[in-house]
């Protein structure tokens, strides 16, 4: 009588949503990390000066909210499907474990689609609109390439047609709601001179904003930085007018990129005052305090 040997299960079907989870980790340590930085107002370790550029740009916020909180919680999404049915490991939850297990297979192929197509789109605004490279968003997208990979050969698929029909709806929702949340960003980008200063200037912003350009203090920064016109907004529109400005993005207006390098400009905005560079958005009293200025203290924005 011939023996009948068991299949022995593929060592990729075994160990496939171990391997997600320990990924989806490693992304909830790194989007966590520019997410605190994020809500600090911080720069981020970086060995190239592109991150803290990227990181703010008009693309790194969604809804007023810092982008990497959503990537936490997408990689928290996908860290709970692919452990989720290790928590029934008693023999009579195999059935309900088993019917999990499917459950949450398909979420993980849906999220990993949507993770790969939005992480796409955001390599193609860093290529062509930012024009920089950001080590953080470039480990999300291979990340995302990773999960779509695991979830395609980490398990047989009963049917994969309806497999692929799934995932072309979900690619197309993403796109569209990608486009949609980024639509009016790139609308404001293409315009070149950026978003225009809205608050009025009293007189101990004039007062101010004449001191630092007396004193050689330059403003470096670009006309998508969301960062830069909450800087401009601080000061006014007309004392503003009185800052001496550097535009450090070649799509801006009289661009001067090469002087920003010269520079080590690492992040938008970046202050030079007495011949030292201060990143971030600086409230007024601060900048009062580091150049020196003595007048008027009385502050209106």
């Amino acid at each position: 009588m011939p023996v009948t040997r068991r299949r022995s299960t593929p060592w990729l079907h075994r160990w496939s949503r171990v391997l997600i989870g320990i990924i989806a980790g490693l992304g909830m340590i790194v989007t966590g990390y520019l997410t605190i930085h994020a809500f600090g107002d911080q720069s981020v370790a970086c060995p190239t000066a592109d991150c803290d550029v990227v990181l703010s740009s008009p693309w790194a916020k969604v809804f007023g909210l810092p982008l990497a909180l959503f990537g936490l919680m997408a990689y928290g999404g996908m860290f709970s499907l692919s452990l989720a049915p290790f928590a029934l490991r008693r023999p009579e939850q195999k059935d309900t474990r088993q019917k999990l297990e499917n459950i949450t297979w398909l979420f993980l192929f849906i999220g990993a689609v949507a993770m790969t197509v939005f992480s796409g789109y955001l390599m193609y605004v860093l290529t062509t609109a930012i024009k920089a490279a950001c080590l953080y968003c470039i480990a999300s997208a291979a990340f995302s390439l990773t999960f779509l990979g695991l979830t395609l050969t980490g398990r047989d698929w009963p049917d994969r047609g309806q497999l692929f029909f799934t995932g072309l709806i979900v690619i197309v929702m993403t796109l569209i709601g990608t486009l949609g949340i980024y639509n009016f960003r790139t609308a404001d980008v293409a315009t070149g001179p950026g978003i225009p200063v809205v608050n009025t200037s009293g007189p101990a912003e004039m007062s101010l904003a004449k001191h630092l350009t007396q004193s050689g203090a330059v403003m470096y920064g670009a006309y998508w930085c969301s960062h830069c016109h909450d800087q401009k907004e601080l000061f006014g529109k007309t004392a503003f007018k009185q800052i001496n400005y550097v535009e450090c993005d070649p799509g801006g207006q009289n661009p001067q990129p090469d002087l920003c390098r010269a520079k080590d400009v690492k992040s938008y905005p970046t202050w030079e005052i007495a011949q030292k560079n201060y990143s971030g958005t600086r409230p007024l009293p601060e900048l009062a305090d580091l150049s020196g200025y003595q007048g008027d203290m009385n502050f209106k924005n």
